[in-house]
């Protein structure tokens, strides 16, 4: 019985050993492992990109307006000269300029009243401008060509300043020779105390 045991044990011996040898040449497969996902193997989603700006397109008549220069509207006024300057007188679009007794220097109104007066002259620029110094009665006569001569210049000196070109203006004195007032108290000089703005023809 013991030799049956043993020769048992030596067969299984033997084809274990033989079955060894054959079991290592066989390549052992590891079971394939799929990775989860991560965010180096997610393929990149595509993105779209948006603009804030927004074109907008103005209409024809808008861009016009903005690329030609604004329409001016001229006011109809007489072509003769003298009703002209009638006119523009009682529309207030060019007023005289008054000065103090035996003064040559513009207050505050008299800057004023020149002020409106470059302004539509700015804007009229087919019409030149004669300024006539004027004074009242008192003084000789020289002394007042001479002080009339000093107020149409010192008007003439501020349109330019206020933006006129002095080529469409000239000056001249008249003193006392032709007053607008002919009365003979303060009421009556301190209109004849002035220069006068007159528009004439280029």
């Amino acid at each position: 019985m013991k030799k049956v045991v043993q020769g048992f044990l030596c067969g299984m011996a033997v084809i274990a050993l033989l079955l060894v040898p054959a079991c290592r040449s066989k390549k052992t497969v590891k079971p394939k492992v799929v990775p989860t996902e991560t965010a180096a193997t997610v393929p990149p989603v595509p993105t779209m990109t948006t603009t804030t700006e927004t074109k907008v397109t103005n209409p024809p008549d808008f861009v016009q307006t903005e690329t030609q220069p604004p329409r001016v509207s001229t006011e109809n006024l007489p072509s003769d000269v003298e009703e002209l300057n009638r006119a523009v007188q009682q529309r207030g679009y060019l007023q005289d300029a008054f000065f103090s007794f035996d003064e040559a220097t513009l207050p505050n109104d008299a800057q004023a009243a020149l002020t409106t007066s470059a302004n539509w002259l700015k804007r009229n620029p087919q019409y030149n401008l004669l300024i006539e110094g004027h004074c009242d009665e008192r003084g000789t006569e020289q002394y007042n060509l001479a002080l009339g001569d000093r107020r149409a210049n010192t008007a003439k000196e501020y349109l330019m300043t206020l933006g006129v070109d002095g080529n469409r203006m000239r000056t001249v004195s008249y003193g006392e020779e032709r007053p607008f007032d002919s009365g003979h108290d303060e009421t009556a000089w301190a209109k004849n105390r002035r220069a006068h703005l007159v528009l004439v023809g280029k």
